[in-house]
């Protein structure tokens, strides 16, 4: 049956890790509703392949004894917008998903339509990210991330922080004891940017410094140096000078 995008009420979203070993190797279904005006969810998932790992394996790549996870429950309806908007503009590739990826089922008042494998994999399986993250959040299973950032040049100094709720697609942007709503696009383009560079954790510090230069926490506690404890992977690419001019444009603003 072919349903069409003005027809949708729901989707189910499954995918497979294809390729990647344990304990990472995963798959999940997560099934979405919102033909009664709210948005209904149901989510599935699994890690595989972990029988002949032992647990000690597991744990030192920063898992658990158990990382399955299910929930069912609803999500901030506007996430639904989100997903029509992502499904409006998608188009469809005719290959099979041998190296994994994302499968898209539509449904219409609680039939299903045909499977459609999307040629945007990236942007699915990044909004498939996305919304288990609310989940967690909704859930209280993790807090929405707060990065901090400290400048300090010419003896004066300026802290902010960025603030990322998944569960209802809302960035808080807090400078000199004011917050406001900031754009969702921009903070997430920034939080990559943020997650580019490399982290020596060896050197970084549970308290920012003092001195001149600009410092950053990712929400784990240690804090980093800008241009020492956090380096350019790509010398082609300045994602150093890109994160202090994100933070700069935010504490213009």
């Amino acid at each position: 049956m072919e349903i069409s995008k003005n027809n949708l009420t729901g989707l189910m979203l499954e995918y497979d890790s294809g390729i990647i070993p344990p304990p990472y190797s995963h798959v999940f279904r997560l099934s979405l509703d919102w033909s009664k005006g709210d948005l209904s969810v149901e989510l599935n998932l699994h890690y595989t392949d972990r029988e002949d790992l032992d647990q000690e394996e597991i744990l030192d790549e920063g898992f658990t004894a158990n990382d399955d996870y299910t929930y069912k429950g609803s999500l901030n309806s506007i996430w639904t917008k989100t997903v029509l908007t992502e499904y409006e503009k998608s188009k469809w590739s005719g290959k099979s998903l041998e190296d994994g990826g994302v499968s898209l089922t539509p449904v219409e008042n609680g039939k299903e339509g045909k499977s459609k494998i999307p040629a945007n994999q990236e942007e699915w399986q990044l909004l498939a990210q996305d919304l288990i993250q609310a989940i967690y959040e909704t859930t209280k299973k993790e807090a929405p991330l707060t990065v901090l950032y400290k400048k300090v040049e010419n003896e004066v100094t300026r802290n902010c922080s960025v603030t990322v709720h998944f569960s209802n697609r809302e960035v808080i942007f807090e400078v000199d004891g004011k917050s406001r709503t900031i754009n969702w696009e921009y903070a997430i383009q920034l939080m990559k940017l943020i997650f580019t560079p490399d982290y020596h954790y060896e050197i970084a510090k549970t308290e920012p410094g003092n001195k001149r230069g600009a410092y950053i926490e990712c929400g784990d506690g240690y804090w980093h140096e800008l241009g020492k404890g956090v380096v350019n992977i790509d010398s082609s690419y300045d994602a150093v000078g890109k994160i202090k001019a994100g933070f700069e444009d935010l504490m213009a603003g």
